[in-house]
């Protein structure tokens, strides 16, 4: 019997060549793979639409972060890491095309082939794929990235390496993966794992966090220099492999890329207003309409750019752990956000600029439609409608106000609520349940959003005048990553963006198996089997209308089980920045995603 890696031996390509006639090879080797259909893009495309394939090279962007880092390790559990370096400092097998959901291209490989069941992908790596030590990428790179990953990695990558049945190299530069069961989506998600250098890591433990490795990779960036929780300096790297490949053309302009990390979002303007960061990323629309009138903007050094994109809204607010007792009732939460005086916070805190996010694929094709579900969509919840809570077939809505800061006739509806729930106001107007326990619970927040702990305060004040007793805590980012990590808090903030080619991940984000699993993103606890059943559904879709009517069930199973408070969404993006920096003209239906910025902006004097 084969194990799942068909390791080398003095004759590996024969046993890898031994391992591979087990499975059909009829499929064609392609430039490029696509969830339905064909890639858009041909064989011989000279650029990505969404580049200017002639910008020029050279200068410099200065980002700011909130908190900091103690790990240089992005793929790990432990420790915290500057997020930007899962993108800017690492590439993988295949690269998307952020104007084309759910379509790759080939990166470190040149090639990608699958069966028409998709029961196995096989990447072919280019002859001139090369880490930043000039050293070759190798298939046992690759095959040791992924089990390295899918082993002692972030849990993130643990549900993907499950499903494969076998790893097995089948040439000189061909490796191939056998899945546990087909998988349309599974192919393509191969393809976007990080390949990291095996030579770098032995005898050292990957699992552990810490700065004392700089990784070598095959990116465009390396780290140049950086000080543990201030700052990480990336430098372009002049003989990068891939300078020349299509792909890239347009990509990776700047040569130099700085992250500086502060305390607060306070001292992170004023290092913007001061010119120590060239580039600002506003969320709040009230403060993008009055706070930038610095000398620098007068005098035209500093530009204001909006970048609107049609993808999904995610989700922004309060999530409740339901494995709390306190939020494991639906008429509980639902009063949480009766209580949640959306309009009077959203014209306090953001003038009233930006729309709320209606539901979790809210702003795009994926999201539910009002009214009672029909058509397939019904259908597909049919199965599950006993168990389903109310308004997932009949239609949800949120509760709106009428704008007032009392919020009268949403907080009726709130008590009204906890009373069905159990939870009643005694003499002294505490809120308590039939066996005299206070309605007692700590909204957890990271250091530094000031905005968001303005939200907070507001929000537990209405919650204390229904006989809540809130409290609010901060803490820093490191204790907040391990908190959360765990699901050791009763409500927290919660941030999660969604694209429009939604797959495996749902599984980490609202999975049963997730719920369980610390450092999963289920931070609300959920488990339903209708959710993971349409998850299922999702990803197993063989065609592009059965997947947009999955997505628009899940979104209402998730919507209405009222597990988050939602806040707004940013349906564009408001970014600052030196007028030297420029984008391309052509959006991408993602707008401002990951890959935009800094990947396709450049220095033009």
């Amino acid at each position: 019997m084969l194990s799942k890696i068909c390791r080398n031996t003095t004759a590996t390509i024969i046993l890898a060549m031994g391992c591979a006639a087990l499975s059909p090879a009829f499929a064609q080797p392609t430039h490029g793979i696509a969830m339905y259909g064909d890639p858009a893009l041909p064989p011989d495309f000279e650029h990505l639409p969404h580049v200017n394939p002639d910008a020029p090279k050279g200068g410099r962007i200065v980002q700011g972060e909130v908190g900091g880092f103690d790990s240089l390790n992005p793929h790990i559990l432990k420790g915290r890491s500057p997020w930007q370096l899962q993108y800017l400092a690492y590439e993988s097998l295949m690269g998307q095309n952020w104007d084309e959901p759910f379509t790759l291209y080939g990166l470190l490989a040149e090639s990608v082939e699958t069966d028409e069941d998709r029961t196995w992908v096989e990447f072919t790596l280019r002859p001139e794929a090369a880490f930043s030590d000039g050293s070759p990428v190798t298939v046992e790179d690759v095959l040791w990235s992924y089990e390295t990953l899918g082993t002692v990695g972030h849990p993130r990558y643990h549900g993907t390496w499950a499903r494969v049945e076998r790893a097995e190299i089948t040439g000189e530069r061909s490796i191939r993966f056998t899945f546990t069961e087909p998988d349309r989506e599974l192919p393509l998600i191969m393809g976007m794992r990080p390949i990291l250098q095996k030579a770098q890591w032995d005898g050292l433990d990957f699992a552990e966090s810490g700065t004392s490795v700089i990784p070598i990779t095959t990116a465009p960036y390396v780290i140049d220099r950086f000080e543990a929780g201030r700052y990480v300096y990336l430098k372009r790297n002049p003989d990068y492999w891939g300078n020349d490949l299509p792909f890239m053309r347009g990509q990776a302009n700047l040569d130099e890329i700085r992250m500086e990390f502060f305390g607060d979002g306070t001292a992170m303007f004023e290092a913007f207003t001061s010119g120590m960061l060239n580039t600002m990323r506003e969320t709040n629309a009230a403060s993008w309409n009055t706070r930038y009138d610095f000398p620098a903007m007068q005098a035209g050094e500093v530009v204001k750019s909006e970048i609107p994109h049609e993808r999904p809204s995610g989700i922004a607010g309060f999530v409740m752990n339901s494995r709390n007792p306190l939020f494991s009732d639906w008429r509980v939460r639902e009063a949480m956000i009766h209580a949640f005086n959306f309009e009077y916070i959203n014209q306090i805190i953001n003038a009233s600029e930006d729309p709320r996010s209606t539901s979790y694929f809210s702003n795009s094709i994926l999201g539910m439609l009002d009214g009672p579900a029909d058509g397939r969509v019904a259908e597909f919840l049919a199965p599950f409608a006993d168990d389903l809570l109310p308004g997932t077939l009949e239609g949800y809505t949120l509760p709106v106000s009428d704008g007032s800061v009392t919020n009268r006739a949403n907080m009726r509806a709130a008590t009204n609520l906890l009373a069905e729930a159990g939870w009643d106001a005694d003499s002294a107007g505490v809120l308590r349940n039939a066996d005299g326990d206070p309605f007692r619970f700590t909204i957890l927040l990271r250091q530094g959003s000031s905005e968001v702990l303005a939200i907070a305060e507001i929000y537990s004040e209405a919650l204390s005048r229904l006989g809540m007793n809130v409290n609010v805590t901060q803490i820093d980012s490191a204790q907040y990553t391990e908190r959360t990590n765990a699901f050791d808090f009763d409500m927290a903030y919660y941030i999660r963006g969604l694209s429009l080619s939604p797959g495996a991940e749902q599984r980490l984000y609202w999975g049963s198996d997730a719920a369980t699993a610390q450092g999963s993103r289920n931070w609300m606890g959920v488990q339903s089997p209708a959710i993971d059943a349409l998850i299922e559904r999702l990803v197993t879709s063989n065609e592009q209308e059965d997947f947009i009517d999955s997505a628009r069930a899940l979104d209402r199973v998730l919507t209405a089980g009222r597990h988050v408070v939602p806040f707004w969404f940013n349906d564009r993006a408001r970014i600052a920045h030196a007028r030297e920096l420029r984008f391309p003209e052509r959006l991408p239906i993602y707008g401002d995603w990951i890959g935009f910025q800094p990947d396709v902006w450049w220095w033009q004097d």
